[in-house]
């Protein structure tokens, strides 16, 4: 009888096999996610603003006119009138602009509160949008929702914005707007007190002197 010789076995290591095995390329149609495309990143500005009715008159009759939107989850939201500044606007020009097309509503620019800026993902897009507030003075107009994107306008007291705005960041814009408004009083009555060319309070006379 022929014996045929044995065919000839080397013994592997499995950290070999397993190195054999990353070197090799991964053939076509193996399970795998492809790669996700980069999203373009945008920058976006916009400009928005707090109005406000009653400055003249006691804190109890400080107003704000807010906008309510609904949410995909049919949430109604509140939150302060702002949109994109135009080409050839002014961030201010633009705060009036929306606050007038969102809530039918006049005001004035007085003074800025501050600017916030946050990241959001649409149509294939990274947006980083900026987004500059002020305060601004009632002139007129009244409450309107007649812009597409508003469900709804109101009057809020002042006082209830810390409750009523949906967002932290506009809330804090809210908290610096009151602090400008009791700054703007406190100067008024100030000013409104008689006293000298330099400021200063009128003294009362002495008892038994006339003051002239």
């Amino acid at each position: 009888m022929i014996r045929t010789p044995a065919a000839r076995i080397d013994w592997v290591s499995p950290a070999e096999r397993a190195n054999n095995r990353r070197r090799q390329p991964r053939r076509r149609g193996a399970v795998g996610k492809p790669p996700r495309p980069r999203l373009r990143t945008v920058q976006e500005t916009s400009a928005g603003g707090l109005v406000i009715s009653g400055l003249d008159g006691p804190p109890e009759a400080l107003r704000a006119a807010l906008i309510g939107r609904t949410d995909r989850r049919g949430r109604l939201l509140w939150s302060l009138p702002k949109g994109h500044i135009e080409k050839g606007e002014t961030a201010e020009e633009t705060a009036m602009r929306e606050v007038a097309e969102e809530t039918g509503i006049r005001g004035k620019v007085l003074a800025e509160l501050g600017s916030i800026d946050y990241w959001f993902v649409t149509e294939g897009r990274r947006v980083h949008k900026t987004v500059h507030h002020y305060l601004l003075r009632f002139l007129g107009g009244e409450l309107s929702d007649a812009d597409v994107e508003v469900t709804e306008v109101a009057w809020v007291p002042l006082t209830e914005l810390e409750t009523r705005l949906a967002y932290a960041d506009e809330r804090r814009l809210a908290e610096k707007a009151g602090q400008l408004i009791a700054r703007m009083a406190f100067h008024r009555r100030s000013e409104s007190t008689p006293g000298d060319p330099h400021g200063r309070r009128a003294q009362p006379a002495p008892e038994g002197r006339d003051s002239e």
